[in-house]
């Protein structure tokens, strides 16, 4: 494969700034949400001081809600704690231009305890990092791609949000399903990023018209799985900023109009051992030909999806996404090459992998993996069998288990699981049990449009 463009040394970095390519730096983690949180640095400082000591940032960005509220009632930071400070360090490994922004470079940063210096759990990289380790235990390297839908739209987001978000202008008008004409009409945006991701170290492979009205999807090179989430995440922020540069808006919600399509983001997953693809194998699974490792962890990632379902679907308009003949799963059941199954069974021999068709694209990658390769090693572990393969229609299989319907249900099944508590911690799943159950609270207390349009006058 050609060199990975954009990515920065410490020295090439210092090489830009003393010649002013570069004069800004962003160091940035994810919260909860997926969102970048972090500062922008004096290039020349950052250079001096802050790429190998680090930053601080205060602690309650891990309790905020989406409004950037604290939120009462963590364990993790609070009022009566006063909301110290953590540690911000760089992952130099992560340091990259920012094309699409003016003489900046970014890098992804590992929060960590500010006393101790150890790597905060409850941080969404940190809770990655771990399942990474557990499989490099066992010999295993895990291969990721995420594949990220959106919608353009021609108005700003100043407008679409002046609006109400409503009525807004999609930037097509007909199904454009690799549809090379209508594409071509968004090509000032797609072209743009496609461009600025490839300048800034993300390998881009395609990107097409999907089956929403100015829908699209755009492809990424896989990597390992921590360098594919840092990806996702970067990928998100680019396409937000460019957009908001063009005087457009995307929306990478998971259900923005109950008539159009839902936007997932498939998480295709494979591991890997002393080089070698631990799926391939000899041996029949229906029509898949694979490996014992392939098999139970086909079997351990279906079997765990109930219990960690809010770590693939986290919001509440996640589960809007999910309904028969609308490209969304609704069903746990796998098949090979079948777009109506959870799992979808692609490739062969080195490139047998599975597709999980369950995140949407408002998921935040590094807990969808984490739960991926939490689930898949506990199937190898336990040496656990997925269910038989279904051909056909899986969304008219009335009689395979559903995916949760709703955050609630999907939350409540988290708390009460042992498997997740043991294999992430009590306290990392008490801390996300609290966030999941802030937005349903935030959801429960909204008065709504439908509510309006319904009761105004006929009630």
């Amino acid at each position: 494969m050609t060199a990975i463009r954009g990515m920065l040394t410490p020295d090439d970095l210092a090489g830009k700034v003393q010649s002013g390519v570069i004069d800004t730096v962003l160091a940035v983690f994810t919260d909860h949400y997926g969102r970048f949180m972090g500062k922008r640095f004096d290039a020349e400082f950052f250079v001096e001081d802050i790429l190998r000591q680090g930053t601080h940032a205060c602690d309650y960005l891990l309790t905020v809600d989406m409004e950037m509220e604290p939120v009462p009632g963590y364990a993790f930071a609070n009022w009566e704690r006063g909301y110290g400070d953590f540690h911000l360090l760089p992952d130099i490994s992560t340091l990259r231009l920012a094309s699409w922004l003016d003489r900046t470079a970014l890098v992804v940063c590992d929060v960590e305890n500010e006393r101790a210096h150890k790597l905060v759990e409850q941080t969404p990289r940190t809770i990655l990092r771990k399942q990474i380790e557990r499989a490099a235990a066992l010999g295993y390297t895990a291969m990721a791609a995420t594949e990220l839908e959106y919608y353009i739209y021609t108005d700003s987001y100043r407008e679409a949000h002046r609006k109400g978000y409503a009525g807004l202008s999609a930037a097509g008008w007909y199904i454009e399903d690799y549809h090379a004409l209508q594409g071509s009409r968004e090509e000032f945006f797609n072209a743009e990023v496609r461009r600025h991701l490839k300048a800034s170290g993300i390998p881009v492979e395609n990107s097409k018209g999907e089956w929403g009205l100015g829908q699209h999807e755009l492809n990424v090179r896989y990597a390992d799985a921590l360098t594919m989430a840092d990806r996702h995440v970067i990928y998100k922020q680019c396409l937000k900023e460019v957009a908001d540069s063009l005087g457009i808006s995307v929306t990478f919600m998971a259900k923005i109009d109950e008539k159009q399509a839902g936007s997932s983001s498939h998480i295709h997953l494979s591991l890997w051992k002393d080089g070698q693809a631990a799926f391939a194998g000899d041996q029949p699974i229906g029509p898949v030909l694979g490996s014992d490792i392939f098999r139970w962890f086909l079997g351990g990632w279906i079997a765990h999806v109930p219990e960690l379902m809010p770590f693939y679907a986290p919001t509440i308009n996640s589960y809007k996404r999910y309904q028969a003949a609308s490209w969304a799963p609704t069903r746990l059941a796998w098949s090979h090459d079948n777009r109506t199954a959870g799992f979808r069974v692609v490739g062969r021999g080195k490139s047998l992998r599975i597709e999980n068709r369950i995140p949407g694209a408002d998921v935040n990658p590094y807990l969808a993996l984490a739960a991926a390769l939490a689930s898949g090693l506990d199937g190898i572990e336990k040496r656990t069998e997925p269910p038989p393969i279904f051909q056909g229609d899986i969304y008219s299989a009335q009689h395979l288990p559903r995916v949760p319907h709703n955050l609630r249900e999907a939350t409540d099944n988290l708390e009460q699981s042992t498997f997740a508590a043991e294999k992430f911690g009590p306290e990392v799943i008490e801390h996300y049990v609290k966030s999941f159950r802030v937005e349903q609270a935030a959801y429960d207390n909204a008065v709504t449009d439908w509510e309006r349009k319904r009761y105004f006058e006929r009630i």
